[in-house]
């Protein structure tokens, strides 16, 4: 019996198995067992390119910490940061002189149920977190232009302090390759301008021409503008120094990584490769994706990641089943106004080019797979705010199915099906066409 997670709940997939070809789970790597204690305190003493801590800062000295926000919950943050504020105080930096940014980039502000989900109820009370707000422009400085043109504007506050420490999780990124390392300051503490700015290097120039498909998951090179622009845009913040995890299917962390924050990161990403990218036989004509639960699909926006490594395994002009309860919605504004308030492809992409925002390319990302394929999402969402898009809503995974057979001639007998338990951080690599 097969099952995928939806959000706190699992799923029954009732298909023959015979029709299941592939199962798109996580390789698994023989990890040495160790604790996170040890695996934080391994990386913290071992960094990757970077002099350790402790020759790094200085007592007498201030540290910003830049840790992301709720909706990449799944890092654990909670569990990690202690250990490395512990450290920062055994150098002689005490708490006052530390404080938490929260990377929330273009999301909404937190609780602070939140918060203290994030540092742990021993560092909330201990230590100071501050929301970024990219809107704040008293709290924005000005650090430069690119060279492709994104002004760069980060968090006055964390600029403020003597050293900038980045954390975060490291994944796969359907624009910036990989998650992590430099996106915790880019979106994470930028300013609407900068963000969206650079976020449409993620389209070809020049009205009509769409989606540039070099800005995916994986590419780290020359040829992703939005990678090259994003590393630009970072190393003007001059980060001292990067903590970042890798989880397991289970949101254990099984990888730690710290150091400089361009060579440390790519180490995690190298590590992330073996782990979640996944060769695969083939494109199926149905796929059954899971964005993993929660808080994985919290929202549509978030589950974005989901569809974009699902779109690496369909046939042309199959099926798509995702699984994202969107308990929180659609989660953007611009998201949900590209998708829903125009009628065809052409229009929506002429409105995101004259006001471009990472939320409104997610709406299109949308609308453009679902002319592309049969799209259909289990979810709690309102079905009636699609109606001008080629969008299926469904309550359940017997519906979805049902459905599928419905838009495949009336039968799914026989029909080829691929599952993606974790949808959001499995990539499927056709080795055919790479």
């Amino acid at each position: 019996m097969h099952t995928l997670k939806y959000s706190a709940t699992e799923l029954i997939v009732h298909l023959p198995e015979d029709q299941i070809v592939d199962e798109v789970e996580s390789n698994q790597l023989d990890l040495p067992k160790r604790t996170l204690q040890e695996l934080v305190t391994e990386a913290l003493d071992h960094p990757i390119g970077s002099k350790p801590l402790e020759e790094i800062a200085n007592p007498g000295e201030t540290v910003c910490i830049i840790v992301s926000d709720i909706t990449r919950h799944w890092q654990h943050t909670e569990r990690y940061l202690p250990i490395l504020v512990d450290r920062l105080n055994r150098i002689g930096i005490p708490d006052k002189d530390i404080c938490f940014i929260s990377a929330t980039g273009t999301h909404r502000a937190q609780t602070e149920a939140e918060h203290i989900a994030l540092l742990g109820e021993d560092l909330y009370r201990r230590i100071k977190i501050i929301d970024h707000d990219c809107d704040d422009r008293n709290n924005l400085k000005y650090m430069g232009t690119t060279a492709r043109g994104t002004p760069v504007w980060l968090n006055s506050i964390a600029m403020e302090y003597d050293r900038l420490i980045i954390t975060g999780g490291v994944v796969y990124h359907f624009l910036a390759g990989f998650g992590g390392g430099r996106k915790s300051l880019i979106p994470g503490i930028a300013g609407r301008e900068t963000i969206n700015t650079n976020h449409s290097n993620a389209m070809n120039p020049g009205d009509g021409a769409g989606r540039n498909p070099l800005v995916r998951c994986g590419n780290l090179t020359e040829s992703n503008p939005f990678h090259i622009d994003l590393m630009e845009a970072a190393a003007m913040a001059k980060p001292d120094f990067l903590l970042n995890v890798v989880t397991d299917d289970n949101q254990d962390i099984v990888g730690v990584f710290a150091g400089n924050w361009v060579t440390a990161h790519t180490a995690a990403t190298r590590f992330v490769e073996k782990l979640y990218g996944i060769h695969v036989g083939g494109r199926a004509p149905l796929v059954l994706a899971s964005a993993g639960g929660t808080p994985k699909d919290i929202n549509l926006y978030q589950s974005s990641k989901t569809l974009v490594n699902a779109l690496e395994m369909v046939a042309p002009g199959g099926t798509i089943i995702m699984l994202s309860q969107c308990s929180e919605g659609i989660g953007s504004s611009d998201c949900q106004h590209i998708l829903c308030d125009y009628d065809t492809l052409a229009e929506r992409e002429s409105a995101l080019r004259q006001n471009f925002t990472i939320g409104g390319y997610m709406g299109y990302l949308f609308e453009e797979s679902a002319e592309k394929y049969h799209l259909i999402i289990v979810s709690d969402l309102d079905a009636s705010q699609f109606a001008r898009t080629q969008l299926h809503i469904a309550q359940t995974l017997d519906e979805a199915l049902k459905l599928a057979a419905d838009l495949n001639g009336g039968s799914l007998d026989g029909v080829a099906t691929a599952l993606m338990p974790h949808g959001a951080s499995t990539f499927p690599v056709q080795d055919q066409e790479r």
